[in-house]
């Protein structure tokens, strides 16, 4: 498609085959970018691989574990051999650590959030800069969180872990400028995805509870946080960078408060 905003390009996606990942992967394919699927679980970025495929998109699967510098490399050498050339890098990936207080949380839970989370992106970035700056320029974009903005009690590590990030991703933009990469972050609200679903026994029982504390009074869906990639990846956003953009529905606006505004 000659309008296609991604026309002409190749990204990578971590976590690509989870629900964000995998909704980014799908509209980047869907707007002319040839996408590497990256995922810790070969299964599932096949799945979306094979979509995009079927769908008339590019991509291919390989199978990627963020917190290992070695693999983290293959990925991105992966990507020059299938496609010739890295333009946009999408750091998705992500671990859960379970809710505890800093006393009960075990340290390997602490330890994993910050390899995948933090060292991820990191490891990323570190091998995908040097191919994005051959070939003129492009765009990285890492998924944060709004509870990298504001914290909540029990998710030490993970708002930790994000809160760092988005840092990182202001450090990596003023790094890269120079070289005609722009780095960004997003920050989404609660987004309806299996992994949020681990903790609710229903679609309702989420909604009931988790939509309120956003603004719009709903929680997000994944298509929604990829289009705002899109927006970060493509020449769309050309003037934007060193910038973490919130797609939580007003939740960090609206958090703490005791109503919500109507009209």
């Amino acid at each position: 498609m000659s309008d296609a905003k991604l026309s002409g390009r190749t990204a990578i996606v971590t976590g690509g085959g989870g629900a964000i990942g995998g909704a980014i992967a799908r509209l980047f394919a869907a707007e002319g970018a040839a996408v590497l699927v990256a995922d810790v679980r070969p299964d599932a970025a096949l799945e979306v691989s094979n979509a995009i495929d079927e769908a008339g998109g590019r991509a291919a699967a390989w199978e990627t574990d963020v917190s290992d510098p070695g693999s983290c490399k293959q990925a991105v050498d992966a990507a020059l051999s299938e496609f010739g050339a890295l333009h946009v890098l999408v750091n998705v990936a992500a671990a859960v650590s379970p809710d505890a207080s800093v006393v009960d949380l075990d340290i390997a839970d602490w330890n994993e959030a910050f390899a995948v989370n933090l060292t991820g992106p990191f490891l990323m970035c570190k091998h995908s800069i040097p191919p994005i700056k051959a070939a003129g320029g492009g765009a990285i974009v890492n998924i944060a969180s709004q509870l990298g903005t504001m914290g909540v009690p029990l998710r030490s590590a993970y708002c930790t872990t994000k809160a760092a990030l988005i840092h990182l991703t202001r450090i990596l933009a003023m790094e890269n400028a120079a070289d005609n990469i722009r780095v960004n972050s997003i920050s989404p609200g609660v987004i309806h995805t299996p992994r949020i679903m681990r903790r609710w026994k229903s679609v309702a029982d989420m909604q009931q509870n988790r939509g309120p504390t956003h603004l719009l009074g709903r929680v997000g869906k994944p298509e929604e946080v990829a289009r705002a990639a899109l927006y970060l990846a493509s020449d769309d956003s050309s003037f934007t960078t060193a910038t973490d953009l919130l797609v939580d529905g007003g939740y960090v606006a609206f958090k703490g408060t005791t109503d919500r505004m109507s009209g």
